[in-house]
């Protein structure tokens, strides 16, 4: 397993080559280009431009292994209105076709969000139906549909969302699992053994259940994740992708919040 960054945690207004070079300076091994409708990578990003960002990693020698995305929270692939789930769609398509630009095998993929106007049932019956359908463009391209589990009230077991991944009947379906985003509902040792091979890629990050809220993310190994347990069972997964970091940039030093990540990682690793 590598060391990686998400790219949220540098400033926005950021362009990606400059937050590589940063991040391979720090002494980061992977990188994660996050796209969406205003950046901090443009979902209109052409192949050409993309080129450019991933020859430069090339050439730093850092590799950029995955492509995130919020546009699930914005048109949500479980939405009632067919129109609204074709748009999130079409932001998974395009997502897809940057990720294989870069070089990267997967994207993060927001599955679908219960609402009080979206009811689980439907939830999960629209969700299902959109990831079949992105399932020949994810093949054709070699880039894995990640299915991150994030605070959206849907698919809250790991046995419900190891059953969503096997219902696609895809080797490029699997699962984005956020470490810290399940400590409130679970055990994050456990979701890896149940989803073991079914798990493409790793955000890490820690979380204080006592808190319950937004609040309570804290940087890594200052929370009560298990990080022993985690690794014993990624490792029983017989997972080997990056350990890819997931924060926000600290307020008056970027710089140090990316030390604080990368030392915290290379700790984790070694347990």
């Amino acid at each position: 397993m590598k060391t990686g960054i998400n790219q949220w945690a540098f400033p926005a207004e950021m362009p990606a080559a400059q937050a590589l070079t940063l991040a391979k300076e720090i002494g980061f091994e992977t990188f994660e280009v996050c796209v969406g409708d205003k950046g901090p990578v443009s979902l209109d990003i052409s192949e050409k431009e993309a080129t450019v960002v991933r020859a430069h990693a090339e050439k730093l020698g850092i590799a950029i292994t995955s492509v995130a995305s919020g546009m699930g929270w914005q048109y949500p692939l479980s939405a009632p209105d067919a129109a609204v789930r074709e748009k999130g769609k079409d932001a998974v398509r395009q997502s897809l076709r940057i990720a294989r630009w870069l070089g990267a095998d997967a994207v993060l993929v927001v599955p679908g969000v219960v609402t009080p106007d979206t009811p689980y049932d439907v939830a999960l019956e629209n969700a299902l139906a959109s990831v079949q359908d992105l399932v020949p463009e994810a093949e054709q391209l070699q880039v894995a549909i990640g299915i991150e589990n994030v605070w959206n009230k849907f698919l809250l077991s790991p046995v419900e969302m190891r059953d969503f991944i096997d219902q696609c009947e895809s080797d490029c379906v699997g699962a984005f699992f956020d470490i810290g985003n399940i400590i409130l509902m679970g055990y994050p040792e456990q979701w890896i053994r149940i989803l073991g091979r079914r798990i493409r890629k790793i955000h890490a990050k820690d979380f204080r259940a006592p808190v319950g809220n937004l609040d309570g993310f804290v940087m890594l190994m200052e929370g009560d994740v298990n990080w022993p347990a985690v690794m014993a069972a990624l490792r029983e997964a017989g997972y080997e992708g990056p350990l890819t970091a997931e924060y926000g940039p600290y307020k008056h030093s970027l710089e140090i919040a990316l030390r604080h990540c990368l030392t915290s990682l290379q700790a984790i690793l070694a347990l």
